[in-house]
């Protein structure tokens, strides 16, 4: 049996969170900024079952770990004028 590839979408209804696009882009927008130094799972947003699923994504390098890393990656951007400079 072949799974689907996780999504964007997927990911955020395995956290429990809303997953139309204008919820995830809603999520990003208010959560964007993220500081460099601050692991994702240890975001202050995140409850501690999120927090617990985002780790294990990465530590066991599940399917899950790349669409996790492009999560984090939009939430590291400060806003749409940084991707230009």
């Amino acid at each position: 049996m072949e799974l689907d590839e996780p999504t964007l979408a997927s990911l955020f209804a395995q956290l429990g969170l809303a997953n139309e696009p204008e919820a995830i882009d809603a999520f990003i927008e208010m959560h964007r900024g993220l500081h460099q130094t601050t692991l994702l799972a240890e975001a202050p947003f995140w409850q501690p079952a999120q927090r617990q699923f985002l780790t294990q994504a990465l530590e066991e390098d599940a399917a899950w770990a790349e669409v996790v890393d492009q999560l984090d990656a939009q939430l590291r951007r400060k806003d749409s004028e940084d991707i230009d400079a």
